[in-house]
């Protein structure tokens, strides 16, 4: 089997193939996930994978077949989303950017999980990704939704994840990062939420060596496409030549 390209084990979009590592919040989301009619919430700070997490469990609990994706962003999801509530069977939806519908919307999502809970609905799941405190921002339309969901708040990994996470991205490419030491990469500025962040590992290449394999050659692997969460990061000091 051919050793894939970096950008395709480190990933700046899309579900994970190689290097997934369960956050803490994950045995959560599996609950959940199997809990009929429950509504699920799923909020932390832009980047740090929440999404992901949501889109990688569906997958590993096969209830990926029938889920719509839907983005507060989007006009023409945004009045997908204001009909849900009349569609009948739609099998597993994810509305994120929740934080970005209107209140008007936000007010009808509330009612709605609260009627899904009530039912035990087997054929809806409504699942809300949001940034901090958007569970909040959904009960404060419905109190009584306290009761009827799940909320998960997503923060920054310990170390040990992380590292978990750079060793499978490691022998997916057949190559050892010289640099692993977390705690240090994070003081750059960087927190362990964001380097947990897919997308943003793309920066570990610019401050690391590789050693590819049992070749002694070693290569310094310059990755500019940076996230947005890293703007302004520091000049680029190549650790090898």
């Amino acid at each position: 089997m051919p050793v894939p390209y970096v950008q395709d084990v480190f990933k700046t979009r899309g579900v994970p193939t190689y290097t997934f590592v369960h956050p803490r919040e994950y045995p959560r989301l599996l609950l959940n996930l199997r809990t009929p009619g429950r509504g699920l919430v799923v909020e932390g700070p832009s980047g740090i994978g929440k999404t992901t997490a949501v889109e990688n469990a569906l997958i590993e609990l096969n209830l990926h077949g029938n889920v719509t994706k839907l983005s507060a962003r989007l006009p023409e999801d945004v009045e997908y989303i204001n009909m849900l509530p009349t569609l009948g069977k739609v099998g597993t939806v994810v509305v994120d950017d929740f934080h970005k519908l209107p209140t008007t919307t936000r007010q009808a999502l509330a009612d709605y999980m609260k009627t899904l809970a009530d039912r035990s609905s087997t054929d809806v799941k409504l699942i809300v990704v949001g940034i901090n405190k958007a569970g909040e921002s959904l009960i404060q339309f419905a109190h009584d939704l306290v009761n009827r969901l799940d909320v998960v708040p997503f923060e920054s990994n310990p170390d040990h994840r992380v590292r978990e996470l750079l060793s499978k991205g490691e022998r997916a490419l057949n190559i050892t990062l010289n640099v692993l030491d977390v705690s240090s990469f994070a003081e750059q500025k960087y927190s362990k939420s964001i380097i947990m962040s897919l997308p943003s590992l793309s920066i570990l290449f610019m401050f690391t060596c590789i050693n590819h394999g049992s070749s002694s050659r070693h290569a310094c692997a310059v990755q500019r496409s940076l996230s947005p969460g890293l703007v302004g990061a520091p000049p680029w000091n190549p650790p090898c030549n």
